[in-house]
């Protein structure tokens, strides 16, 4: 009789052995990355309960992370400036693959795939060039390079794919770093950010802010479901600039979120990540350093309420409202059902990404 080992890798030679999913993986509903006690890192999934599904380690500081559409792959980003991207099959609890950047290159920490998962997109610094541009990554071959084009700007952080299509949007930050530098920041006077629109390699579109804008630092974006982006900046001015959020829909001019003086100056010049919520009616967005989270009305851009929270950071959408990450360790639920779940040996990073 043959053994088991036998029968399951002749199933496996014939393909009838269902490929793996996330629900191999316990069904995460988020991923995030953090910082743990002894001074390491990890790669966790959190359930629609707020309770860890895993925790995987990382090689070091994590940001973002992409997941596939299909099978149970994260790909964890270094954060800026770093070098190394990890490929963990989360089912396994084990990595894949490594990406490194190329020489003259470092990650800013988010990629995004392809509609069908075939291609992991990356967004880089081209240091030497001081031009930003997007790494493409083949998943059927082990994640190897496969190329790049450019991401329209200087300085791309986060990049998103539009809806049900393969059209990518990037936000160009527009500040220029080397890492000779470290994190400093080389082009303030000059700096001009954007958010571009990439189809077959190729730009087609980018939006702009206002010229009293120039210094707000496209960083983090979010997409809704019928393809409007909302944006988060970070302010490079001396002063309070006149917004932190906006609003962007294609062939359009970028509509600025507005807030009373007070509640500009609250969140520090800084947002942190961004979010739709309430049925993509609403548009969060949050600042570590204000210990805020911020709800805009999508419709008339207007400020509806903060909410104060802790450093916290990592935002998105969940059943009845929203869900914070802190660096503290508490997961909360805003909204229906709200309720804190506290991690106390983990410090939430800066972003929770969607499975």
């Amino acid at each position: 009789m043959a053994s088991r080992r036998g029968f399951i890798a002749g199933l496996l030679a014939t393909g009838l052995v269902p490929a793996a999913t996330w629900a191999d993986a316990g069904a995460p509903a988020w991923l995030s990355a953090a910082g743990l006690p002894n001074g390491n890192f990890a790669l966790c999934g959190i359930g629609p309960d707020m309770d860890l599904r895993f925790q995987i380690a990382l090689p070091g500081r994590g940001h973002a992370a992409a997941a596939h559409p299909t099978r149970p792959d994260a790909v964890a980003f270094a954060r800026r400036p770093g070098t190394f991207a990890v490929v963990i099959d989360c089912a396994a609890g084990r990595e894949t693959a490594q990406l490194a950047a190329p020489e003259g290159r470092h990650f800013y920490g988010h990629g995004a795939f392809s509609l069908d998962g075939r291609w992991l997109y990356t967004t880089e610094n081209d240091y030497e060039a001081a031009r930003g541009i997007i790494g493409i990554w083949d998943s059927a071959h082990g994640y190897a390079r496969a190329g790049e084009m450019d991401s329209g700007g200087v300085g791309p952080h986060e990049i998103r794919r539009m809806p049900a299509s393969d059209v990518l949007v990037v936000a160009n930050g527009g500040i220029e770093t080397h890492p000779a530098s470290g994190r400093t920041k080389l082009n303030i006077p000059v700096m001009q950010p954007n958010l571009a629109y990439i189809e077959d390699g190729r730009v087609t579109e980018k939006a702009t802010l206002p010229n009293d804008m120039r210094k707000g630092s496209i960083r983090h974006i979010a997409v809704s479901g019928s393809g409007e982006v909302a944006l988060g900046l970070q302010w490079q001015g001396g002063e309070d600039g006149p917004a932190l959020a906006g609003l962007h829909r294609r062939g359009e001019a970028v509509r600025l979120c507005s807030a009373s003086d007070a509640d500009l100056r609250a969140m520090q010049g800084y947002i942190g990540s961004v979010a739709f919520a309430n049925c993509q009616r609403e548009v969060a967005v949050t600042s570590p350093r204000g210990g805020l989270v911020q709800i805009f009305d999508r419709a008339t851009a207007q400020h509806i309420s903060s909410r104060e929270i802790a450093d916290a950071c990592g935002v998105a959408a969940c059943r009845g409202g929203l869900l914070v990450a802190s660096g503290t360790g508490d997961l909360w639920r805003l909204g229906a059902g709200a309720r804190r779940a506290r991690h106390p040996a983990l410090m939430w990073d800066n972003h929770l990404v969607a499975v």
